[in-house]
């Protein structure tokens, strides 16, 4: 065949398969382009449907490109975290296994094929653990690490591993013992704190050095880690300080920013930003910011706080924090000298709301127990729980030679003014009452000795007795109280992680 002929049969096949005379499929991708960062940026805004309508234009432009559904998967799970509504939930979680088969036709060269998928399977983690489906949630968690794990080994320097993997090995080393039976199905992640701080360090170098789509999610993810693994709160405060949130506008920022605010005893702070907040046009309801502005209120002992709590109740269409929100309008109705109203309300939290975390579990408890709390001890803790640990001591002082009518009251007094010394840096005095806590209350079924252990353990540890906070974080695991048991113990287990070295 001359060059002439060639040339014409190469030209020829060439127009055949322009025209469509010869099938090819086209090559997907993963591109985070312009318009994949903007869907990106309206999506952690909570623009949902903004988000989701470019997300279905950049289809139709570019029907390759598989990072649509990596950011199609934050839209159902902000929709999911922050809904919790159950017909929704099993409306949206067959999107899963739909998304990973499309992004499982992808190159598997790229550095986002697995790594995508491991985001997704995390983020399904916690959506799944939300709804109370724990089996699930270890599972996802388990195959998310093993992708992202392997994803790792292939890109080495490829960063949005570290973002995940740092959350996933801060968090395995921490899991509470009656949560053991879902390490196996993790296959064999180990981690602990300081690894998985590391991890997210490293991100957070590289993103002040260049453009990286997920830096504020990595600081987030920081954040959190410091305030709830690490337990220093005024440092995760200090590093949101440092951050652009937009808590005016971003019902996601004001959230995050108010939770860190009332972790760390900046509760005038947290009040004044939630008040600011108003919801704009096309941003997703957000009920829980008018809970935290209740409890912000409430512990302040602001007579108001009341409305915001029934504001939320009236708009959530979710599982949690409803019985904790019964609970604290029972508390308002107390404090204010209303034991019916108090009754009342709690009536309320046995018939609505799940008991499957903490507060709910907590609050629970005490609708059950048909025992009114003494209201000066339910100031004191609100007082404590607000950082207004001056006027938490002088209501407590002013009951030392009160004597309290039950043993449980007796011992609560005793642990209250130990958290309040303990917060004003008094610590050896924290100590004694610590000390007594636990002798007088570690058979019982009530938090106080429990934590009391964890709390001197803390305070072991900051003065760099590592050997003695050991033993009060032991001493902590090996009760069993019926309240906050799942909480408090996973805290002694990231203490002992941490003065251990591990």
């Amino acid at each position: 065949m001359n060059n002439t002929l060639r040339q014409k049969t190469t030209l020829l096949a060439l127009l055949l398969f322009l025209w469509g005379g010869v099938s090819a499929k086209a090559e997907e991708y993963f591109s985070y382009n312009t318009s994949i960062k903007q869907a990106y940026q309206k999506a952690v805004a909570l623009r949902l449907d903004e988000a989701a309508a470019l997300l279905t234009k950049l289809k139709a432009q570019a029907p390759q490109n598989l990072a649509v559904y990596h950011i199609e998967n934050y839209l159902d799970f902000f929709r999911l975290y922050i809904n919790e509504d159950v017909d929704e939930y099993n409306r949206l979680k067959k999107h899963l296994d739909i998304r990973l088969n499309k992004i499982k036709a992808g190159d598997p060269q790229s550095p986002y094929y697995l790594y995508v998928q491991g985001d997704i399977f995390l983020q399904w983690s916690l959506v799944k653990l939300k709804f109370g489906d724990f089996m699930g949630a270890f599972s996802n968690a388990g195959k998310a690490f093993r992708l992202l794990k392997k994803n790792q080994e292939k890109f080495p320097q490829f960063m949005p591993n570290y973002k995940d993997l740092g959350l996933l090995h801060a968090l395995v080393g921490t899991i509470p013992d009656n949560y053991q039976w879902g390490v196996k199905l993790l296959g064999g992640m180990q981690g602990s704190i300081a690894q998985g701080k590391a991890e997210l360090e490293k991100v957070m170098r590289y993103a002040k050095q260049n453009e990286f789509m997920f830096a504020d999610e990595t600081v987030v993810y920081y954040a959190f880690m410091v305030l709830h693994l690490e337990n220093d709160a005024e440092e995760a405060w200090k590093i949101l300080q440092n951050q652009n949130l937009d808590v005016a506008k971003n019902p996601l920022h004001c959230f995050l920013k108010s939770s860190v605010a009332l972790r760390s005893g900046h509760t005038n702070e947290a009040i004044e930003m939630l008040s600011q907040y108003h919801k704009t046009a096309g941003a997703l309801d957000f009920p829980a910011l008018e809970f935290q502005l209740g409890l912000a209120k409430l512990r302040r002992l602001d007579s108001d706080a009341a409305p915001h709590f029934l504001n939320f109740l009236n708009r959530f269409r979710g599982r949690n924090n409803i019985k904790e929100a019964y609970q604290k309008l029972a508390w308002s109705e107390l404090i204010k000298g209303n034991t019916a109203g108090y009754k009342r309300y709690l009536q309320l939290c046995t018939q609505r709301g799940v008991a499957d975390f903490g507060s709910d579990k907590n609050a629970q408890e005490e609708a059950q127990n048909n025992t009114t709390p003494e209201p000066t001890l339910v100031k004191a803790r609100l007082l404590f729980d607000g950082a207004y640990y001056q006027k938490a001591l002088e209501l407590l002082q002013e009951k030392e030679n009160y004597r309290w009518p039950t043993q449980a009251t007796q011992l609560e007094y005793t642990y209250r003014l130990g958290r309040v010394l303990h917060g004003m840096e008094r610590w050896d005095e924290a100590l004694v009452l610590y000390r007594q806590t636990i002798s007088n209350g570690r058979e019982s079924t009530y938090y106080y000795a429990c934590n009391a252990a964890l709390q001197a353990g803390l305070i072991c540890e900051a003065r760099k007795n590592y050997a003695q906070a050991k033993q009060f974080f032991d001493l902590c695991l090996g009760m069993k109280p019926s309240d906050y048991k799942t909480s408090l113990h996973q805290a002694a287990k990231a203490g002992i992680s941490r003065v251990s070295g591990e």
